[in-house]
């Protein structure tokens, strides 16, 4: 089976079905394991509690798979407090490119 890193960065209607992939993946098992990225605009509008992701989110969590998201983007716009809420924040760079080097295949939306 695969390992699969979902990369979320849009802030509309593309994200949802990252979000839906992922959770699914998860649910259903099937891939081996399943990580989540958000990496840029999406990290903003989480951080504002845009409801449509919120659940998402939360989903996620009960799966027992807490999003990463990027702490530079983070700090160059000023939400870093706030999305720490919902995913845990780290620069991400280096963590994308150790998933890629463990032959993760990458969604993005």
């Amino acid at each position: 089976m695969a390992k699969v890193l979902v990369i979320i960065s849009s802030d509309d209607e593309k994200a949802l079905p990252g979000f839906m992939w992922a959770v699914n993946a998860l649910k259903y098992r099937w891939v081996d394991n399943v990580e989540v990225i958000l990496f840029g605009p999406i990290e903003r509008a989480i951080a504002k509690g845009d409801e449509r992701f919120l659940s998402w989110i939360e989903k996620l969590k009960e799966l027992g798979k807490l999003p990463l998201a990027c702490k530079r983007v983070a700090e160059l716009e000023g939400f870093e407090v706030s999305l720490e809420k919902y995913a845990k924040v780290e620069y991400v760079g280096k963590i994308i490119a150790e998933y890629i080097k463990e032959g993760y295949v990458v969604m993005t939306f």
